[in-house]
């Protein structure tokens, strides 16, 4: 079906619509994604100083870093009282710890004493003590020893408690905002709380992998690379044949958005019919000289019967609950984004992604790719993946445990350092975004806008 729009932001893809597509399907549909939330935001220019210049930098670790909501971990890392990882972003360093009660807490990873980091890997503790001077602190924060006690008269025990970061958690993660007077977590993250819990609980889903790289590129580069689908016909020509890229649904909210994208349906960027071996061909990974094994039974959809398959080979890990999830949610790319930077994706699809400057760099940033998978049927929670950091010279194909994912990741990789690049010597003053297949984008940077320029004290965590 093809759109003709006379106002700005209604125009749509030529070809079948995504609802259209939920009309085939074989199995009934979530009310999640029958939602629909388009929204214009207008088609002005993005400056490409949010890319390019240390002050913006530095205006969002003020402003947006240190105030808002933020992953810092998936509670499976820290299951144990005692556990802790160091959550950093940007130049501040946070530890995340679960106490001997169960309660997660978060402090600046700083000694009170001189300042040095308190830890500096993530592990597993009885104390926080200082490996400098040998302060020590215990999972609550009260102060518990100081080495030399008699020449500090004027330490006052309850006032050198370790100053507290806000927790709280949601779908397993474990999120951190360091402004004592942000609003609660719950009312942050209630849109995408909303459709996430009913149909796809990550609170059952446990990490299969964790894979992290050092990008050269802002980390606003990085993160918008993953919030379209604009960019497959020029990027990843391969998976044209049966993805449909432009007839993505994007959908706005206040604090989330949402990219889907079809697959097992052509792009219409094509203007040939690929037969149904070569859809499964581009969707299996099937070279040209290996025979392809697989077909559709006679008046089957690609589309149908490749959700047949997944929804098989789903059944040996969580049982016969598979029996009431839609193709769509076996085929399909249903990216999420929870302001600033967690990128969930609905159903089994696993894919979660987090983007966040690599310390005080402006120009590079870290990506990361979690894979989350169900907890298996019998109930049993597998152990958390280890994170498998990437060296530089490496590439997304040397961590294997993302599969084929790795070559599509790597030709994105290979746009981002050019965008910087790009970004840097380019006499236009701002990037210009399309009005409905980039509107995920153009909401992330109204959002950080609005965070990042507004008026505001900065934020101090000392008592």
């Amino acid at each position: 079906m093809t759109t003709t729009a006379n106002e700005p932001g209604t125009a749509r893809s030529p070809g079948v619509t995504y609802q259209e597509l939920l009309d085939a399907d074989t199995h009934p549909v979530p009310a999640v994604l029958r939602l629909e939330s388009p929204r214009f935001l207008g088609d002005a220019d993005i400056s490409i100083e949010r890319y390019t210049s240390k002050a913006w930098h530095d205006q969002e670790v003020q402003r947006l870093w240190m105030r808002v909501w933020q992953m810092a971990c998936r509670e499976e890392e820290i299951a144990r009282p005692g556990d802790y990882i160091i959550y950093e972003i940007a130049h501040l360093s946070f530890l995340v710890l679960r106490t001997k009660t169960g309660a997660i807490k978060a402090y600046p990873n700083a000694c009170l004493h001189r300042g040095r980091k308190l830890k500096d890997y993530d592990g597993h503790c009885s104390e926080l003590r200082c490996n400098f001077h040998g302060f020590a602190w215990d999972h609550d924060g009260n102060l518990k020893d100081v080495p030399g006690r008699w020449d500090f008269p004027h330490i006052d025990d309850a006032e050198f408690h370790l100053p507290e970061v806000r927790t709280g958690t949601w779908g397993g993660f474990v999120f951190i905002n360091p402004d004592p007077h942000a609003e609660p977590l719950a009312d942050f993250v209630r849109e995408i709380a909303e459709q996430f819990d009913p149909v796809w609980d990550l609170r059952n889903y446990y990490i299969e992998a964790h894979v992290a790289k050092v990008i050269r590129a802002n980390w606003k580069i990085a993160q918008e690379a993953f919030s379209e689908a604009f960019h497959v016909v020029a990027t990843h020509p391969q998976i044209m044949v049966n993805l449909g890229d432009t007839t993505s649904q994007v959908d706005v909210w206040e604090n989330c958005s949402r990219v889907i994208t079809p697959g097992g349906t052509t792009s219409p960027h094509l203007n040939w019919t690929p037969t149904d071996e070569q859809m499964l061909r581009a969707m299996l990974d099937i070279r040209e000289d290996q025979d392809c094994p697989l077909s559709p039974a006679e008046g089957q959809s690609v589309r149908a019967y490749a959700a047949s398959l997944s929804r098989e080979a789903w059944r040996k890990v969580v049982g016969d609950r598979v029996d009431q999830m839609s193709d769509a949610e076996f085929m399909d790319s249903i990216d999420y984004t929870l302001f600033p930077n967690l990128h969930p994706w609905g159903a089994f699809n696993r894919i979660c992604y987090r983007f966040r400057p690599n310390g005080d760099d402006h120009r590079s940033s870290i990506m990361e790719c979690y894979y989350l998978s169900p907890v298996p049927a019998d109930g049993v929670r597998p152990a958390p993946a280890p994170i498998h950091w990437l060296e530089e010279h490496e590439t997304f194909t040397d961590a294997p445990e993302i599969g084929m994912l790795g070559k599509v990741f790597n030709q994105d990789l290979f746009n981002m350092r050019h965008v910087q690049t790009g970004l840097e010597t380019t006499f236009k003053p701002g990037i210009t975004l399309a009005n409905y297949m980039e509107s995920k984008v153009r909401w992330f940077h109204q959002k950080l806008g609005e965070w990042v320029q507004a008026d505001a004290t900065p934020v101090s965590i000392r008592k």
